[in-house]
């Protein structure tokens, strides 16, 4: 198990996926039941055959609708740090400098306004995420308690989460059922087995 997430290229979106679920309507156990680990953050694994193409193809289009966006915000970004730069260069010369008020007005409009475009976009690029992967990782809840039941689990977490809050400390690697859950999944997903998937860059985190 590692610890993971899935970040979307850019200067302010963030998308962070994961998965916790249990078998809801199991067997009533009598005794301890069955426990699995996942690692969700294999889901986005770009390596061939491996994740879940169809939820990586569906991450992958919302960024490259919102790649327009954050190319602007990339380029503003640069022009701030060079305006910046050049403001302190001048401001620590030697030689006397008439319009160092109109400069650092200049840079703090300009950082106003990258912060409202971020903002801005930020709040888009979560909406249309929310929209497009939600039902995604509804489905892929609802395929973890089919899984479970099928395979005879009481219980399935997210090993990854468990991890990332310190919870998880050790275990047995038979109990990691990552590789064998996603072959389950893709194969009950039309497409997704074959659909090909070009992941995001690590981190999410574009508008």
């Amino acid at each position: 198990m590692r610890r993971s997430s899935f970040l979307a290229v850019g200067l302010f979106l963030t998308a962070f996926f994961a998965v916790s679920a249990f078998a809801q309507g199991g067997a009533q156990a009598t005794g301890l039941g069955k426990i699995g680990l996942v690692d969700t953050g294999a889901f986005f694994d770009d390596k061939p055959g491996a994740g879940i193409p169809k939820l990586k193809n569906a991450v992958n289009s919302v960024n490259a609708e919102f790649k327009s966006v954050n190319d602007e915000l990339s380029t503003l970004s640069t022009q701030y740090q060079q305006k910046v730069d050049e403001y302190n260069k001048l401001k620590n010369s030697s030689a006397p400098v008439n319009d160092l008020d109109t400069r650092a007005t200049a840079i703090q409009d300009l950082e106003t306004n990258i912060k409202r475009k971020q903002e801005d976009a930020k709040a888009k690029y979560d909406r249309r995420m929310s929209q497009v992967v939600d039902p995604i990782n509804q489905d892929i809840v609802k395929a973890l308690n089919d899984y479970a039941k099928q395979k005879g689990y009481a219980v399935i977490l997210d090993g990854s989460k468990l991890e990332q809050s310190g919870v998880l400390l050790g275990f047995d690697e038979k109990y990691d059922i990552t590789k064998d859950f996603i072959t389950f999944y893709n194969g009950r997903s039309p497409g997704a087995a074959t659909a090909s998937a070009t992941p995001a860059s690590v981190p999410a985190k574009q508008p």
